[in-house]
């Protein structure tokens, strides 16, 4: 029976250590048994699973990977939820994708209970005990793989929908551009509902037979022990992690900074992604580290199209250019291909590495795309002496911030239930740490006083923390225009 990709990748691989924690090591052998017996759990009897869609919800980690090739090999789709979520943005993916079963560790089994319950999910312990694993199905790559959810322009994200074929293209092209190697280590901190998580760090290690040691969270002082002892060749991370840890070495001891500065400098490569880098903070790695963080570009829909290159000029403020298997095209406002530098243009990608649908959305999957397979990112750039450099977002109702791109408008939606706001608008602004800060203008009902920390406090129960507004403005009324419609660079305008 052939396997999946990464399966067979796997398989290659069997004695080397996938895992390792201070508690042990995990080997890829392991790992593949381990997902057989998870399948056969999922299976319960059944031949194939047929596409069936089954949440995910652990921390990073050999369990985690186990049970995302366990509910691929069963022949289910994944949909990794978000540990943090609140349970009303839980109930959104598991409504909107049809799910019918959760996987999740011990921990989150037990948040997870009662919603299942009302919802009359499956819910699948990952750390229990199985039996011996059964006949799995045979499948293909052209099966659908994934739904990863992202915020767009809409109130509610969109289930972004790929393949195993898909998967494999996005990460052969990272393994040929970064030179993957089996003899790699890298730690894993970012968020596995996360196409950063997901694919460039854990699909990409486990693809090339590397070393994985996984976090639960960003631990700095756990990972910077780690790298006095030149524990990692790579390290990925996005910009508010790298402005941190620029703090933590300024802070630290001469002889303390001296020892993690030996740890960075050592690693063969370190990338930045998921936001956009400010040139300053390239700058001020470079000069404690003496390393030149290689910045790319992609997103949930494409996985990665452009990056700085591993040998040759990594420029500040530029995310480079089209990685290998990837086409990708700037088209002006006026419908024209650019061919000319230095003049800007929507980006527009084309490859096997592009997804295929936006979940139960036929029109926004037609409206997502051009003639002749183009997806249309909604981000702008402009092509300067052969590397492209972003310039900002079509629409203004996306925020990237702290790595995550977030929906305004969902945002907005949330504030409106607040008892004491009568409209708001919501938009990202500059920020050093974050990439962009989440703020908020409010006007509130009959005038009422509105602080930033109370606010907070109350959307902490209805938003992930990391949709939660940074910055408030409480005016009288909000900038409209003829039509009615809040003109938002016009609310950009109130912060000062």
């Amino acid at each position: 029976m052939p396997d999946l990709p990464l399966i067979a990748r796997a398989r290659a691989h069997a004695a080397s250590v996938a895992f390792r924690t201070p508690q042990g090591a995990t080997t890829y052998q392991e790992l593949l048994d381990r997902s057989a017996a998870l399948a056969t759990v999922l299976l319960a009897g059944a031949a194939d699973l047929q596409e069936a869609r089954v949440a995910l919800l652990a921390p990073a980690g050999a369990a985690y990977v186990a049970a995302q090739w366990g509910l691929w090999r069963a022949g289910a789709v994944k949909v990794p939820i978000c540990l943090t979520a609140t349970e009303p943005e839980w109930e959104y993916a598991l409504t909107d994708s049809g799910a019918s079963a959760v996987m999740a560790d011990a921990a989150s089994a037990r948040k997870i209970a009662p919603l299942c319950a009302r919802l009359g999910l499956r819910l699948i312990d990952i750390d229990a005990p199985t039996g011996p694993a059964g006949q799995l199905p045979e499948l293909t790559p052209a099966r659908r793989a994934m739904i990863l959810y992202t915020s767009g322009t809409t109130s509610k994200p969109k289930g972004v929908v790929t393949t195993h074929a898909h998967i494999a293209a996005q990460i052969e092209s990272l393994i040929k551009a970064w030179e993957w190697q089996a003899t790699d280590r890298i730690p894993l901190f970012l968020p596995m509902h996360h196409i950063h998580g997901i694919i460039n760090v854990t699909s990409c290690a486990l693809w090339a037979g590397a070393t994985i040691e996984p976090f639960a969270k960003f631990d700095q002082p756990a990972i910077l022990e780690r790298v006095k002892a030149d524990a990692y060749t790579l390290f990925m991370a996005v910009p508010t992690i790298y402005v941190k840890l620029i703090q933590a070495l300024e802070a630290a001891p001469a002889a303390e900074r001296a020892a993690i500065v030996g740890g960075f400098r050592r690693m063969r490569l370190m990338v930045s992604g998921s936001a956009a880098l400010p040139a300053s903070v390239h700058e001020q790695w470079t000069a404690l580290t003496g390393q030149k963080l290689l910045e790319r570009y992609g997103m949930t829909e494409i996985g990665m199209a452009i990056s700085n290159p591993l040998r040759g000029e990594r420029r500040p403020g530029a995310v480079g250019q089209a990685l290998p298997g990837v086409e990708v095209r700037l088209k002006a406002e006026n419908g024209d291909i650019i061919t000319a530098e230095d003049t800007p243009g929507e980006i527009q990608v084309r490859g096997p590495n592009v997804f295929s649908e936006y979940w139960g959305k036929p029109a926004a999957t037609a409206e997502s795309f051009e003639a002749g397979g183009w997806y249309r990112t909604g981000d702008m750039a402009v092509l300067e002496t052969g590397y492209y450099r972003i310039m900002g977002r079509l629409s203004v109702d996306i925020i990237k911030s702290g790595g995550y791109k977030l929906s305004a408008l969902e945002i907005e939606a949330a504030l409106l239930e607040h008892p004491d706001i009568a409209e708001c608008a919501v938009l990202g602004l500059p920020d050093d740490t974050w990439g962009e800060a989440v703020s908020a203008a409010v006007v509130t009902k009959n005038g009422a006083d509105l602080a930033l920390p109370a606010l907070r406090e109350w959307c902490k129960s209805r938003l992930s923390v990391y949709k939660v507004p940074q910055r408030l403005v409480v005016v009288k009324e909000l900038p409209r225009n003829a039509m009615g419609k809040v003109t938002k660079p016009a609310v950009r305008g109130l912060f000062g």
